[in-house]
């Protein structure tokens, strides 16, 4: 009997949440993500300190001959492209590369970073169709995302905690989601002490399929990856979803075990509970977004331990540059 992991491989586009190489090579997944925290985590990593010191060293000559650069600011741009740069080598399709959450509320400055991240990828031979600009699912996170679209610039809406993140990327005609389901399950545990959320009954798990179901009823071409899962069971209740972004601890579960993998979500039954359409402008998204107590909160605390990761880097980084 097959194991889990290559029964899920034919239902979905299984992508790799981390920024370690080996676990990418053994997984063999066709995209990758990164976040600050998984950069964080490999920059410390002994078996990339070469890669780490040669991108330091390059971001320090790149600052000498600005005249006037930030080091660590093109230091910190560089090892992020770095480590993309590397992935790209092992995974055949895509990678994710976050700009700095503490843009997630400035548009304009989002495009800037995104563009340069982007120009940075091209000038190392990487076309912009094998990347993905990650950005937090604010509404100016939104809209930046809008406007990289029509430069061609493809995006990944991450920390995406409520149904109108959700129908805001999709009337942008964001290329891809990222919905959180461990951190909405951990919201609903943490504010329902004692109460049991099992299988399709998990409150991360029933956000993913009604985001899915409303994007393929009303043709949204966006895709739905499934992120942040808690266990092997919330990833087998969306089995059929476009793309799920799963850990390398949860990949070797799956990979373990064995027993037949139910297809749980499927384009060609999605219109079974219609879903009235509906249209968001500025005003409408955040007061709809504002009404959903969990998600306001998870975005929040998503950008600032983002925002803190990076922080830690840049601690990290400065110290090296000296």
């Amino acid at each position: 009997m097959a194991d889990l992991l290559s029964q899920l491989k034919q239902q979905s586009i299984v992508v790799a949440d981390t920024g370690d190489f080996s676990a990418m090579r053994k997984y063999q997944p066709r995209d990758a993500t990164t976040n600050p925290s998984l950069l964080l985590k490999a920059s410390t990593m002994p078996e990339y300190a070469d890669l780490v010191a040669r991108t330091l060293a390059e971001a320090k000559q790149e600052a000498g001959a600005s005249g006037n650069g930030n080091p660590v600011a093109i230091a910190l741009d560089r090892l992020a492209v770095a480590f993309g740069l590397e992935i790209l080598k092992i995974v055949p399709h895509r990678v994710s590369t976050e700009v700095d959450a503490r843009l997630s509320f400035d548009a304009e400055a989002s495009v800037v970073k995104a563009r340069s991240l982007i120009a940075r990828y091209q000038a190392a031979g990487i076309g912009r169709e094998r990347i993905l600009i990650k950005l937090a699912s604010t509404w100016e996170g939104v809209q930046a995302a809008r406007q990289l679209k029509a430069d061609g610039i493809h995006c990944n809406l991450t920390l995406l905690f409520s149904f109108a993140q959700a129908v805001a990327c999709a009337e942008a005609g964001v290329q891809l989601i990222s919905p959180f389901v461990g951190r909405i399950l951990d919201w609903h545990k943490k504010n329902s002490p004692g109460q049991e959320f099992p299988g399709a009954d998990d409150p991360g798990v029933q956000s993913v399929r009604r985001i899915y179901a409303y994007y393929k009823q009303h043709g949204y071409r966006t895709e739905v990856m499934g992120a942040s899962f808690r266990s092997t069971g919330e990833i087998m209740e969306l089995a059929g979803c476009d793309l799920l972004t799963i850990s390398p601890a949860l990949l070797e579960e799956l990979q373990r075990a064995e027993g037949v993998l139910a297809r749980k979500l499927d384009s060609t039954l999605a219109g079974r509970e219609p879903q009235a359409k509906i249209s968001l402008d500025e005003k409408a998204f955040r007061w709809m977004h504002n009404e959903d107590a969990m998600a306001t909160d998870k975005l929040a605390e998503g950008i600032r331990l983002f925002a803190v990761d990076t922080v830690k880097l840049e601690t990290f980084v400065a110290e090296k540059l000296g």
